[in-house]
């Protein structure tokens, strides 16, 4: 059941929605994404767009914000309702790049409850799964998804590292997904009859929408499962899940956040690339930042000129291997291009902007070993694979 209070009367704000960009003049923004945050600001109830510094522009709203309405827009939070990012502690005996990321389970496959009834995995389904939303478990998607065996290098904050259990050359799995089509069935089902329109039944949306939330940390806490099984590690629960595409109830209003993580009082990983670190950070973002924070270095380079210069400067094998010395398991050449390391900002930027404007307080930085996006099947393309998915789920 949803634990939203709704608001009871929508009220129109006394004066225009302002506008906040958390970033320093050495940020990289693009003036498109700050375009984007005052068309959204002009919408009707709106009452406080607050853009984090990994600002940048997405389809018809900016990524890396966080904004607050006294009216539920549906396309504000996007497709991939239920989108975040989990850390989960994972002991290996050696961790030797080359020979784990050989061991790295297909997770372009989905779990089939016949076919797959006594993968291990399945014990991380704790009930049903949410909107008996079977398509694509266990799966980790497109785009800047992502599985990564890290280590964590500096301890930031030593009273924060130790609550969370984290000492310098632990091994942690960071896991990016969504909700695998199913944020995408929930928001074509609005669009079709409202369009970019807000949402004229709030609960409704609510209730459906926290079913993909529900179900997003629950693929996350698969994908783990399957690949620590696949390392010969034993799963354990998540120290950090954070969503980042969601929409709350919060201090009687609509807070909308499109790849800005929930940052009052919670710990957030903020993921960098594949060849640089990450920062795990312990938010205390107030109402001038809506109560969020960064999701990731954010991007700057758009797809088609990641893979153009990529293409123009790396081959693909020099693409596997990354600055850090970590290794990437990506199929898909495009893909290699398109989340090359030069694609996003400067994940170092990003953390000192947030804690620039005290919204957040770096506990600990991790290093890639191994970085996987899509099954390495050399120079085969990759099937379409949307037709394994299709079969009925597990009770």
């Amino acid at each position: 059941m949803s634990q939203h209070h709704l608001p009871r009367e929508p009220v129109p704000p006394s004066a225009p929605a302002t506008v906040t960009v958390f970033a320093s003049p050495a940020s990289w923004i693009e003036s498109e994404a700050l375009a984007q945050c005052r068309q959204v600001a002009a919408l009707d109830g709106m009452r406080h767009v607050a853009a984090m510094p990994d600002l940048h522009p997405g389809k018809g709203a900016p990524i890396g914000a966080a904004m607050s309405s006294t009216v539920l827009y549906p396309f504000l939070v996007g497709s991939d309702i239920g989108c975040g990012i989990a850390v989960f502690p994972i002991r290996l005996k050696r961790a030797v790049p080359e020979r784990l990321a050989a061991r790295f389970p297909d997770l372009d496959e989905a779990l089939d409850p016949v076919r797959d009834a006594d993968d291990p995995a399945w014990a991380a389904v704790d009930g049903d799964v949410p909107a008996g939303h079977l398509d694509g478990l266990g799966t980790v998607g497109r785009g800047n998804h992502f599985v990564e065996l890290a280590r964590v290098d500096t301890i930031l904050d030593g009273r924060h590292a130790s609550r969370l259990g984290l000492d310098a050359g632990d091994l942690v799995l960071i896991v990016h997904s969504g909700s695998r089509g199913l944020g995408e069935r929930i928001l074509r089902a609005h669009t079709e009859v409202h369009g970019a329109g807000p949402t004229p039944d709030p609960a409704s949306y609510l209730s459906i929408h926290d079913e993909a939330v529900r179900w997003g940390s629950l693929n996350r806490r698969v994908l783990a499962a399957r690949v620590a099984h696949a390392l010969g590690a034993e799963p354990t629960a998540p120290i950090v899940d954070q969503c980042h595409n969601l929409v709350e109830v919060r201090d009687g209003v609509y807070l909308h956040r499109k790849g800005a993580a929930p940052g009052d009082g919670r710990d957030v990983l903020i993921a960098g690339t594949r060849g640089t670190a990450s920062y795990l950070v312990a938010a205390h973002a107030g109402p001038d930042a809506n109560h969020s924070v960064a999701h990731g270095a954010g991007r700057k380079m758009s797809r088609a000129d990641a893979l153009r210069r990529g293409r123009a400067k790396h081959t693909v094998e020099e693409s596997r291997r990354t600055p850090v010395g970590s290794l990437v398991v990506c199929g898909d050449r495009q893909l290699l291009f398109e989340e090359a390391p030069t694609a996003y900002k400067r994940i170092e930027q990003v953390i000192a902007d947030l804690v620039e404007h005290r919204l957040a307080t770096p506990v600990v930085s991790t290093t890639p070993l191994v970085t996987y996006k899509t099954p390495d099947l050399g120079s085969a393309a990759r099937p379409d694979r949307r037709g394994h998915r299709g079969r009925r789920g597990r009770s």
